[in-house]
């Protein structure tokens, strides 16, 4: 954040507010809205305005007709039900600068929604959807905080707060195929010192 603050400042030679925009709620814990840096007794910090998408009302973006914010719609607060989602498109429909925009919202209405309904709604072949990079990598990281959650249960149901305490060496662990593998290593382990072990 404070590299991109600098160098917006340099190149427009103009004052910079910095805001972190967050779309998906992935955990509840607090987002920091400062960025603090030490080294060799000289401290660097950066304020930031931090705003979750989850936590606006949807009736914002459809009131005032806000373009920046009509792709997000299912991510807003409230905006997760297809009456919503289907005022939405038909202000982005009614734009011709704004229907491009169309995508993202099918996009992110897949997380609130059925596929084959959003693809009912938007009337186009969801296979250009999944396609995008965003899908992919969104997707992924939602499997594997699914994985992460199950591997929890089953550390705490077969071992206890002692197989609790392996969670902070799972949780670093970003590939998909290694967790699963996890969840069938601690299946079919007998002891927390043998999956100590094999972890």
């Amino acid at each position: 954040m404070n590299a991109y603050v600098g160098l917006a400042a340099e190149k427009y030679d103009l004052p910079v507010y910095p805001v972190l925009i967050n779309i998906l709620k992935v955990s509840d814990s607090k987002i920091p809205s400062r960025y603090k840096s030490s080294i060799a007794g000289l401290k660097s910090i950066q304020d930031y305005r931090v705003i979750n998408l989850w936590e606006v009302d949807v009736n914002i973006a459809l009131q005032l007709q806000i373009p920046s914010l009509l792709p997000f719609v299912p991510m807003l607060k409230g905006g997760e039900n297809e009456p919503i989602i289907r005022e939405a498109l038909q202000i982005l429909r009614a734009d011709e600068e704004l229907n491009k925009l169309e995508t993202v919202l099918a996009f992110f209405a897949t997380f609130v929604l059925d596929t084959a309904l959003v693809q009912d709604i938007m009337r186009w072949d969801m296979a250009v959807l999944r396609e995008s990079p965003w899908y992919t990598e969104i997707d992924q990281r939602g499997r594997r905080e699914g994985i992460i959650s199950a591997i929890e249960t089953v550390l705490e149901a077969k071992f206890g707060t002692e197989g609790l305490e392996l969670m902070s060496r799972v949780s670093e662990i970003n590939d998909l195929e290694r967790l699963n593998e996890i969840i069938r290593t601690i299946t079919v382990t007998g002891t927390i010192e043998e999956l100590q072990e094999n972890l």
